[in-house]
């Protein structure tokens, strides 16, 4: 049973040193019962205590990490049911299936694809997370696991039921740290060992929810640390069902056996039922979804939804503040004002690259919120904006003095043009209308 705070307390310092980042080592002690941070934060708990705390501890899903270096992929460590509770904290991994098969050019050149295959979406660049190597029978797949690694840049799954097969490529490209798929009551053993010995993460395979926690205690038996779930689903519904219950299990019941995260292989006869099903398990808890397409038309609508998801809700997308400029813009290029909410502002220069018009866009710090809400929250008024202009010197920039604002806060042009000195101009309610307002705009001054 998980101890209360109070009762970690007792068995941490109690020196307040603060090292772990909280002012307390009470704070400290509320923080590791909710689960919310590890007990290795603390410098000074003793080995009897930190035996103690372990299981109390440990986050209700194991983090499993997968690759090396900035392409890493961390998947687990959730410790909700609902984003709105606090937020998701790992985004789950998108891999995409390669066959073993391929000639070294190709297989070279998919690898370069996958890695290059990147989205940008509100100003963050988004794409694909993974490369699934996938063994056909009879093709070197300790080479091909090579000739992958080397072209690429992402991180390894190495998929295959052949023990032999598989120590070869884990041995070839155990540096890369990849996951290897999969170990199941055939060949439980040679995969567990293969694992152990290359201190790799090890994804589980077998029918059901009880088989796979059963699986999944055996491999904690055995050593293995870091375990991904695979209950083999036999349809959407049955994935679907699978996801909720372990993740409910998991965080609940505090069952161990199924504290993993899980990969997922979306099913259905066309692309665009495998992209509906993906997009359901982006949205129930699964990790990793590991699809057999690469088409970007694709994989946009997944890492999409999957940025969507995972956005924290407390901490909306922001842009930096400041004065941005689109197209060529000069010292005649008129000047528009809007907040940093990434959605709004990106909205905003895609409207304005659509006019031809080239223009300075001043970014005001909104703490991430759109124009109304920060309007009505007071972020978004002529002093903050007066603040802005003054701060960024967007006087430098321009020979006029006018500023464009959205015409949803029409209301503040008259007390900005007394604060800031600058003739306001009402800009369209609705983004969509810059275009057309940019093209009819007559000189400014």
């Amino acid at each position: 049973m998980a101890l209360t705070a109070i009762e970690i307390y007792k068995l941490l310092p109690q020196t307040n040193c603060r090292e772990c980042g909280f002012p307390t080592c009470l704070a400290f002690a509320m923080q590791l019962a909710l689960k919310k941070t590890s007990l290795d934060k603390c410098p000074s708990v003793s080995e009897e205590a930190k035996a103690a705390l372990e299981g109390s501890a440990a986050p209700p899903i194991n983090l499993v990490t997968i690759g090396v270096g900035d392409k890493a992929l961390q998947v687990g460590n959730e410790t909700v049911l609902f984003r709105h509770e606090e937020t998701f904290h790992h985004p789950c991994g998108l891999a995409v299936i390669v066959p073993s098969d391929l000639d070294d050019a190709t297989l070279s050149a998919q690898a370069a694809h996958l890695s290059g295959l990147q989205f940008d979406r509100v100003g963050m660049s988004v794409g694909v997370d993974l490369i699934a190597l996938q063994h056909v029978p009879g093709s070197d797949f300790a080479a091909a696991a090579t000739a992958v690694a080397q072209a690429g840049s992402l991180p390894l799954i190495l998929m295959s039921d052949d023990p032999a097969a598989m120590e070869a490529a884990a041995a070839a490209v155990a540096d890369k740290r990849p996951l290897l798929y999969a170990a199941t009551n055939a060949n439980f053993d040679s995969m567990v060992q293969i694992a152990k010995q290359h201190g790799l993460p090890l994804a589980l395979r077998s029918e059901g929810i009880d088989d796979i926690a059963d699986l999944a205690a055996k491999a904690m038996a055995a050593g293995v640390t870091e375990i991904v779930l695979d209950t083999a689903p036999k349809n959407p519904k049955e994935m679907l069902l699978h996801q909720t219950a372990i993740r409910r299990a998991a965080l609940l019941k505090k069952n161990r056996q199924v504290g993993h995260p899980t990969i997922v292989f979306p099913m259905g006869d066309t692309p665009l039922t495998k992209v509906l099903n993906a997009s359901v398990a982006i949205a129930k808890y699964a990790g990793i979804v590991v699809i057999d397409f690469d088409d970007p038309a694709l994989l946009l609508p997944l890492v999409t939804a999957r940025l969507n998801i995972y956005t924290d809700p407390e901490k909306p997308i922001q842009v930096q503040p400041g004065v941005y400029a689109v197209g060529a813009a000069t010292e005649e290029s008129p000047v528009l004002v809007t907040t940093n909410f990434s959605l709004t502002y990106f909205t905003v220069e895609g409207d304005v690259s659509a006019s031809k018009v080239p223009a300075w866009i001043v970014v005001v710090d909104t703490k991430g919120t759109s124009v109304l809400t920060a309007w009505a929250a007071e972020d978004f008024t002529a002093e903050t904006i007066t603040k802005t202009i003054n701060e960024y010197d967007v006087a430098s920039k321009v020979k006029h003095r006018t500023l464009i604002i959205p015409g949803g806060v029409a209301v503040l042009s008259g007390k900005l043009e007394d604060l800031s000195g600058w003739k306001v101009l009402v800009g369209p309610r609705e983004s969509a209308g810059i275009p057309a307002f940019l093209k009819t705009l007559p000189k400014l001054a």
